[in-house]
């Protein structure tokens, strides 16, 4: 059988010598930029201040990362984290002590928790309707959710279930959090580091019986991030060239609508990511927690009309 797909196992980020630039944290970095640019050319095209635009950055950044963290804790791991409740926002475990950097984030959690800071945003800084700001900041956050999949991508996580090698689109991810789950690198390949061990694996030829059992998977995190491209050109084109930004509530219904069905097709070929849903779901919990997305969604795009404004 002939074997496409590729073998994956980036570096961890841009070496400086003295400070290493993680490709997941440069991956928020541009997407916060890119979310301050786009928002940045609506804001003067409506006339407001950029004064509130840095307000609204703050409110957002904050948003997110808390909002993204506390999901991922009562949707996905709230077992583990009601035992352990100071390791929700510390970048460590103690038992045994780690430094694992802020991980685990739920994008379900991040829209809620969005949706609540810019209700407060709407009525103390920019005095204007929670749909007006939620229409407009959404096209920014469809732009991030690219370059956050992405991340996950480059940190060989949140990935697919295994599928043939003789697919083009199939990856091996080395760092494979399931395959190594019972087996130590270190001892595996007599290493001193695991991302020695890694490189062995993945480069030494002495080492193919071991990459060899890894199993080539859906890259879901790329699917995802190709969707999302998708659903920010539409909501990109219907600010500016259509009249949707004058409909309260039409373009947040499209992003909740569009990013979210993204979300559940593509969790057919996620492997689970733990949750409420129990043993043989008939659906994941990323799934569960899209399906209401939609709906409000949905009833926001067929009663868009009933709201028209005369915004310019």
């Amino acid at each position: 059988m002939t074997t496409l797909g590729i073998t994956w196992n980036p570096s961890e980020g841009i070496d400086l010598g003295f400070f290493m630039i993680r490709y997941y944290s440069l991956m928020f970095v541009v997407a916060f930029s890119l979310g301050y640019y786009l928002t940045k050319k609506i804001f003067i095209r409506e006339g407001e201040s950029i004064e509130n635009l840095d307000s609204l950055f703050v409110w957002t950044a904050i948003a997110t990362l808390v909002g993204a963290r506390l999901g991922h804790v009562f949707f996905y791991d709230w077992d583990v984290y009601k035992h352990k409740p100071l390791e929700i926002f510390l970048p460590f475990r103690f038992d045994p002590f780690e430094f694992t950097g802020f991980s685990g984030l739920a994008s379900h959690g991040a829209a809620i928790a969005i949706v609540i800071a810019m209700f407060f945003y709407s009525k103390k800084v920019i005095k204007r309707p929670v749909l007006w700001i939620l229409d407009r900041i959404v096209i920014a956050v469809a732009s991030g959710a690219i370059f956050v999949r992405l991340g996950n991508f480059f940190n060989s996580e949140i990935y697919g279930h295994p599928t043939s090698g003789s697919h083009f689109y199939a990856i091996r991810f080395v760092k494979d959090d399931e395959f190594w789950s019972d087996k130590n690198p270190l001892e595996l390949t007599q290493k001193s580091s695991v991302k020695e061990a890694f490189n062995a694996v993945a480069t030494d030829p002495k080492f193919q019986p071991i990459l060899d059992q890894i199993p080539f998977r859906h890259p879901s995190q790329l699917y995802e991030a190709f969707g999302y491209i998708f659903v920010f050109l539409t909501l990109y084109y219907a600010y500016w060239k259509t009249d949707a930004r004058n409909k309260p509530g039409l373009l947040l219904g499209i992003f909740l609508v569009f990013l979210f069905t993204v979300r559940f097709i593509v969790e057919f070929v996620k492997e689970s990511q733990g949750g409420f849903e129990g043993e043989n779901p008939i659906l994941s919990t990323g799934q569960w927690l899209s399906i209401p997305c939609v709906v409000i969604g949905l009833i926001l795009i067929f009663t868009a009309k009933n709201r028209t404004t005369q915004n310019s």
